[in-house]
């Protein structure tokens, strides 16, 4: 979730867990237009859903996707029973903040549905990027559209109020997990994002402390600089947009982040994988890819591929990643607002591994997801 502004650069499980949203670098951190580049075909969709959309997130709850991407300065919510057909879809701004805590750079938001409510999770700061840290809205109406999402407050993920963004909830075995991106320690000169898990206590509420399990070590989760384009003046090492995904026969917990800079082509998939019964909030439970999963395809001009989310056809016989990426190498905006969301199906391997593939090209049709006229 990396894409910063000028000041910096800075479902339930699926399977079993999709209630709960289980199955979003951080915002570029404007209003987006919404116009899409791609006109339906029956039966077939093409990437890009949306001209515009970083940090794309969708869940879907009783035959209907409900999908989010960051805005920057509010919270918008769109509604379909066709999540490739987004440019059609029902939208509604559920949230506009006034408490100049929380007021600027709204990144990343997620909707759960958690234990017979909603749920809407995302990062803001008060006008210094620095200070970013997660918050949490709630709606007890069983449609999201209706009723009122009210402030539940500021989720406190240590002692030290450390930076704190892309928040990400999920279940395994009777017991609520989060996991995010955050800080160590303050930055001086140097900003690491690492990811972090702790349970929970409620959806709003840590009941542990947090827990590191990756931070950016690997040569490809250190690219910071675009040789072609902005660059950051001083160093950022990301590890960010944590999203998890039960495997297919429920053996693992896999968590997709992202890692690399944004602002640069090398934005990528990792991926860390613990045994479902394992104890999650041990750091040894926890196995690094050595290589990306999911990365850029020059080949075809797709760059910057990353902060994703994972949702299932309708119905249930298909596994889709959805995920933000650019046409270009160099954002011609200069801080992300060109990145735009995308979809496409993924399948398993005989261990129970995701395989993502590689990004397809703008305007290759596609299938859409089983279930979907």
């Amino acid at each position: 979730m990396n894409q910063r502004n000028v000041k910096k650069i800075s479902s339930c499980l699926l399977g079993a867990c999709l209630a709960i949203g289980l199955i979003s670098c951080g915002g570029s951190r404007s209003g987006q237009d919404h116009s899409a580049v791609n006109d339906s075909i029956s039966g077939y969709y093409t990437n890009p859903l949306l001209e515009k959309g970083p940090d794309p997130w969708a869940i879907l709850h009783d035959g209907v996707y409900y999908y989010m991407h960051t805005m920057g300065d509010k919270l918008v919510l769109w509604r379909t029973t066709d999540v490739t057909d987004l440019k059609n879809a029902e939208q509604k701004t559920v949230w506009v903040p006034t408490e100049e805590s929380n007021k600027y750079d709204l990144w990343a938001p997620e909707i759960h549905y958690i234990r017979n409510a909603w749920y809407i999770y995302y990062a803001a700061d008060d006008g210094n990027t620095d200070n970013h840290q997660l918050y949490v809205l709630e709606n007890k109406n069983a449609d999201p559209f209706e009723g009122e999402f009210v402030m539940k407050g500021r989720i406190s993920t240590d002692k030290d109020n450390n930076w704190a963004i892309d928040g990400s909830v999920f279940e395994n075995n009777g017991k609520l997990y989060m996991v995010w991106s955050g800080w160590q320690t303050r930055r001086v000169d140097t900003e690491t994002q690492c990811i972090y898990i702790a349970e929970m206590a409620n959806p709003w509420t840590l009941a542990s402390e947090r827990v590191l399990i990756s931070k950016p070590e690997l040569e490809w989760e250190r690219h910071y600089k675009n040789e072609e384009g902005w660059t950051p003046s001083y160093i950022i090492y990301v590890n960010e947009g944590p999203q998890p995904l039960k495997s297919s026969t429920g053996k693992y917990i896999h968590i997709a982040y992202s890692a690399s800079g944004c602002w640069t082509p090398y934005y990528a998939l990792g991926l860390l994988t613990a045994d479902a019964q394992s104890n999650l909030l041990d750091p040894k439970s926890w196995r690094k890819s050595q290589t990306p999963v999911f990365k850029q395809n020059p080949e075809v001009g797709v760059y910057g591929t990353g902060h994703n989310s994972f949702f299932m056809s309708p119905d249930s016989t298909e596994y889709y990643i959805l995920y933000h990426a650019r046409d270009t190498q160099v954002d011609p905006e200069g801080m992300g607002d060109t990145r735009s969301p995308r979809a496409q199906k993924f399948t398993w391997d005989e261990n129970d591994f995701p395989v993502f593939g590689t990004p397809v090209a703008r305007d290759v049709k596609l299938k859409k997801p089983s279930g979907i006229d």
